[in-house]
């Protein structure tokens, strides 16, 4: 895997993106903003699962209002989604650490350039996010639904801020289909210096967008292009958030958490290992520390596999090993395996966190 593609950094509220920081990941708010409390909760959802910023939609003047007490309570830097109405960006560049402006929507040069007085004002970077399926009509005549269409649209729209003395920028170009999100990310990266946001949208529901995703995403990740992400899914918000470090994490692009190898489903299993995985899931959720944790569903495999992971459990009939660092520390009965495999990551975990601690004084 090839090093990160080196990029201008810039700040979203205190987060960098760019310049050699770590990817971050950020979703986007479903509620209506306006809707301060109801907001604040989602927002608090997806720091409890991992954002690093979060985007807000702002429809009309009431969402822009309501974005300065919205900022008093949000637990994440806030971007305000900006469509249609370049004047409700003034009003947000007011309150907000970031502005995205679709520029197929967002209307005429004059009105670019106020929003980026406005943001100037502030030192608020923008996101120019290039959509697809929304491309200015001079590229959508000219290119079609293209990779080169988009990237045209990105060129011009960045000369649009540059000429109004503004870099503080940041680039998507998002499609709905896998080839042509890679084709125009590979094609604009470089041509520019300016970081990349990456994502798929309208990907939709979970078990498309993720494949999706994982697919363009991952694939530009692998050659070092990317500053922060978002996995767009019809769905539930953390689900964005967990998909979306999966695939950093799967790509080589960040170690944090846990990296499960578990069995294929086979005659030999003699345990339900569909539904003991999902409890393994479900209580080592909260770990950060990387971990290679093995789940496996007969002897067979975890003598094998389970040698090169840190630690794993392999269930058989009604009993089952527990082997950490390639020797069995457990032989336990079925009904001890779990809770006591769940205590041993945690000292796993807890063991390496100490370890980095001590390392870093």
């Amino acid at each position: 895997m090839i090093a990160r593609v080196p990029t201008k950094q810039i700040f979203v509220g205190t987060v960098p993106v760019g310049g050699g920081a770590p990817i971050s990941t950020q979703s986007m708010a479903y509620s209506q903003t306006c809707d301060i409390e109801a907001t604040k909760g989602q927002i608090d959802r997806l720091k409890l699962a991992g954002a690093d910023f979060v985007r807000v939609a702002v429809r009309h003047k009431k969402d822009a209002n309501a974005l300065k007490e919205l900022k008093k309570v949000a637990s994440l830097p806030l971007i305000a989604d900006i469509h249609f109405h370049h004047h409700l960006a003034l009003i947000a560049a007011e309150s907000v650490d970031g502005i995205r402006i679709n520029p197929g929507n967002i209307g005429s040069k004059d009105k670019i350039e106020a929003v980026a007085k406005a943001c100037s004002a502030r030192n608020l970077p923008i996101r120019i996010g290039v959509n697809g399926g929304s491309l200015e009509k001079q590229f959508e005549i000219k290119y079609g639904a293209s990779a080169e269409g988009m990237v045209q649209s990105a060129l011009y729209n960045i000369k649009l801020l540059e000429d109004a003395g503004f870099n503080n920028i940041k680039i998507s170009l998002k499609a709905s289909d896998v080839e042509r999100t890679i084709q125009a990310y590979e094609q604009l990266r470089p041509l520019i210096a300016y970081p990349f946001h990456l994502g798929v949208t309208e990907a939709g529901s979970l078990f498309h967008a993720s494949i999706k995703s994982a697919m363009a995403l991952g694939h530009l990740l692998r050659q070092g292009i990317g500053d922060t992400m978002r996995v767009s899914i019809t769905g539930e918000l953390e689900e964005e958030i967990r998909v979306a470090k999966a695939i950093l994490r799967y790509s080589g692009r960040q170690k944090e958490g846990i990296t499960f190898i578990s069995c294929p489903t086979c005659g030999r299993i003699e345990s339900n290992l569909v539904a003991l995985m999902a409890q393994v899931e479900q209580r080592l959720a909260h770990i950060k520390i990387p971990l290679d944790v093995s789940v496996m569903g007969c002897v067979v495999n975890a003598l094998g596999e389970a040698k090169h992971a840190d630690i794993a459990i392999a269930f058989g009939k009604k009993s089952g090993l527990i082997i950490k660092k390639g020797q069995v520390i457990h032989k336990l009965p079925e009904d001890q395996l779990l809770e006591t495999f769940v205590a041993e990551v945690q000292a796993l975990a807890n063991q390496h966190q100490n370890e980095e601690k001590y390392a870093k004084i």
